[in-house]
C-alpha cells in the first residue's frame, strides 16, 4: 500500500492480475466480434443484398401512400314506416292526421281523415258516453289519400304471435307491461287484421271491471308476467287486470309487476326476471313476487 516504487501485498497483485486478464479477454471478443461483422458485410455486398435494400427504400419512398378508404355510414332502417315524431316538434295539430286505411289485398277500405281521440280511464270516449273496452279504443276513421299501413308491414304483421311485428301509432293498442303499440300477430283479428275499428283487438286484453289501459296486455307479457293463456282470458268473461285484483283484495299479494307500477310501490323494477323464476320453479314473475311479499 505504499507509494511509488513499494512492493504490492499478495491480495492486491492477484487483484490486478485478474483485471488485466479481465481486459485482455475482453479485447480478445471485440476484436473476433469486429472481424465476423466486417465479414458478413462482405458477403452481403457480394450478394447484392445492400443495393437490394437501397433501390427498395427510394421506391417506398418516392411512392405516396395511399389514402385510406374511409367507408360512409349508412344508417339502417329496420322498419317499413315513417319515423316517430311527435306533433309538438312538427308543429301540426294533434287531433287530426291524414291517412288511407288499406287491407291486406292492398284495396283501400277506407278513405279518410282520422280523427284519433283518447278514452279516458273510465273507458268514456269524448264525443259519447258509450262504454268502450281498452282493447277497442276509439279511433273514427273519415277520409284521406295517404297509405298508413304499406303491403310489407302486412306480409308480416303475424311473424310474431306474442307481441306483434308492427308497429303503428295511431292503429297500434299499447300494452301496459311492454308498452309496444304494435298491430297484434292474431291471424283472425279482425281490429288488426282489417282495421276495423269497431271490432276488439284479440291480441290484447280487456279488464271486465275498470276497462282501462291498465289491464291491456299483450300475449307475450300475460304469459310471462302473469302465467297465463290469451285463449283463456278470451273465455272469461268476469277476467280483472292485477289493478282490481289487488284493489277487490280477491288474491292477496297478487300485483302489478310493470316497471311504473313498481316505482310506485318503491320497489326496484324486476326487469327480465322470467329466467330466475323458471329455474326456482315459478310459473311466472308474479308469483315470485307474491312468494316473495307473503315471506317479509
Amino acid at each position: 500500500m505504499g507509494g511509488k516504487g513499494s512492493l504490492l501485498l499478495p491480495f492486491e497483485w492477484k487483484q490486478t492480475t485478474t483485471m488485466g486478464r479481465l481486459l485482455r479477454t475482453k479485447s480478445d471478443y471485440e476484436d473476433l466480434r469486429n472481424a465476423r461483422i466486417l465479414q458478413n458485410q462482405a458477403r452481403l455486398n457480394s450478394l447484392g443484398v445492400h443495393k437490394t435494400l437501397s433501390d427498395l427504400h427510394s421506391i417506398s419512398s418516392s411512392a405516396k401512400p395511399p389514402k385510406a378508404h374511409v367507408r360512409k355510414h349508412c344508417k339502417k332502417v329496420y322498419d317499413l314506416t315513417s319515423l316517430r315524431r311527435s306533433d309538438r316538434l312538427k308543429g301540426t295539430a294533434t287531433t287530426l292526421a291524414t291517412a288511407t286505411a288499406t287491407t291486406p289485398n292492398n284495396t283501400s277500405s277506407r278513405r279518410s281523415r282520422l280523427t284519433v281521440t283518447e278514452v279516458g280511464g273510465n273507458g268514456e270516449s269524448e264525443e259519447g258516453n258509450k262504454r268502450r273496452p281498452a282493447n277497442a279504443p276509439f279511433v273514427e276513421v273519415k277520409g284521406s289519400e295517404m297509405q298508413l299501413v304499406s303491403s310489407e308491414s302486412w306480409a308480416r304483421r303475424c311473424d310474431s304471435k306474442s307481441r306483434g311485428s308492427v308497429y303503428h301509432s295511431v292503429f297500434g293498442i299499447c300494452c301496459h307491461f311492454c308498452r309496444q303499440k304494435k298491430l297484434c300477430g292474431e291471424e283472425d283479428c279482425k281490429r288488426c287484421g282489417t282495421l276495423d275499428m269497431d271490432q276488439p283487438c284479440i291480441g290484447k286484453t280487456d279488464c271486465s271491471v275498470c276497462h282501462s289501459t291498465n289491464g291491456v296486455l299483450c300475449r307475450g307479457c300475460l304469459k310471462v308476467r302473469y302465467g297465463e293463456e290469451m285463449e283463456e282470458v278470451r273465455e272469461n268473461k268476469d277476467w280483472m287486470c292485477p289493478h282490481c285484483i289487488e284493489e277487490k283484495g280477491v288474491r292477496p299479494y297478487w300485483i302489478c309487476n310493470s316497471s311504473f307500477c313498481m316505482k310506485k310501490r318503491k320497489m326496484a323494477p324486476t326487469g327480465i326476471a322470467i329466467y330466475r323464476c323458471q329455474e326456482m320453479g315459478y310459473k311466472s314473475v308474479a308469483h315470485l313476487l307474491m312468494d316473495e311479499l307473503q315471506r317479509k
